[in-house]
């Protein structure tokens, strides 16, 4: 029996690892893994070198609705789907479903926009039934968007890109010229 729990205690603190490297927050870990909130700190700041950081976790499914965003929400999540039948729990779906969104969006030579705690709220804001997926009329991609809302006629942001879309701001002229 004591070897049981040994092995378990090892596979709680091996995920709460993964998790920290992934950028999980406090709230997150106390909620999924089964170790004490010193220990949890204590890991954090061996792994990260750091206090975990304080402060309320996002709670607005409108971050999620902006132009960036929804395009890495849209991406990361459709990931997600795809992994939920393959794994044995949905954290372990998570945590690939995150790991393959990293590789896409580096592939790109792009920097992540979502970080691991907006991607778990994400998923969670599927959960509870605030957000869904809405089918784009132009290319038929699926895009996260608020739940219950008229999907008539839907265009992703992909397809009509706002119009500041892709301007950047100039750099300042160092020479004055």
């Amino acid at each position: 029996m004591a070897q049981k729990s040994v092995l378990e205690e090892a596979r709680q603190v091996q995920l709460a690892v993964t998790l920290i490297e992934l950028g999980a927050r406090l709230q997150f870990l106390e909620a999924e893994v089964d170790l004490s909130r010193e220990r949890l700190v204590r890991l954090y700041k061996e792994i990260k070198g750091s206090s975990p950081p304080k402060g309320l976790l996002p709670f607005s499914v409108d971050w999620y609705l902006t132009w960036i965003a929804n395009i890495h929400a849209s991406l990361f999540y459709n990931i997600y789907r795809c992994m939920l039948p393959e794994a044995a729990r949905p954290l372990e779906a998570l945590i690939k479903a995150f790991r393959l969104y990293q590789e896409q969006v580096e592939a790109q030579g792009e920097e992540a926009v979502l970080d691991f705690t907006r991607a778990w709220t994400l998923v969670r804001f599927f959960d509870s039934g605030m957000m869904e997926l809405a089918a784009c009329t132009r290319c038929g991609g699926q895009f996260v968007g608020h739940a219950h809302e008229n999907r008539s006629g839907y265009v992703c942001v992909l397809c009509r890109p706002p119009s500041r879309a892709g301007k950047k701001r100039r750099a300042p002229d160092v020479l004055g010229a």
